[in-house]
C-alpha cells in the first residue's frame, strides 16, 4: 500500500542534513540504512551507500531516480543460477 498523499513522501531529515553539509560535486559516499527513504531532487548527483543487509552498495543518484525508494537500487538477494545436470552441461560447452 502506498503512502498517503496528505502526508507526502518519507524523507529522513538526517540524510538531508548530510547532503547540505557536503560541497557540490563532492564524491564521498553517504552511508544510508534507511531503504524506505524517497529520493528527492536535492539528492541528485550524490553517491549513497545503501545497506542491503550485509554491505553498503554504492548508488549514484541520477535524475530518473527521483520519486523512487533508496532500497530499489540495492538488491538484498544474490541470484547465482539454477542447478541441475542440464545446467552443468550447458556451462561446459
Amino acid at each position: 500500500m502506498s503512502r498517503s498523499l496528505k502526508k507526502g513522501p518519507y524523507v529522513n531529515p538526517r540524510i538531508l542534513k548530510k547532503i547540505q553539509a557536503l560541497n557540490p560535486g563532492d564524491k564521498t559516499v553517504i552511508k544510508v540504512w534507511d531503504r524506505a527513504c524517497t529520493i528527492t531532487p536535492e539528492m541528485v548527483g550524490y553517491t549513497f551507500g545503501v545497506h542491503n543487509g550485509k554491505t553498503h552498495t554504492p548508488v549514484l543518484v541520477v535524475e530518473n531516480m527521483v520519486g523512487h525508494k533508496m532500497g530499489e537500487f540495492a538488491p538484498t538477494k544474490k541470484f547465482i543460477s539454477h542447478g541441475g545436470k542440464m545446467a552443468k552441461t550447458d556451462a561446459k560447452g
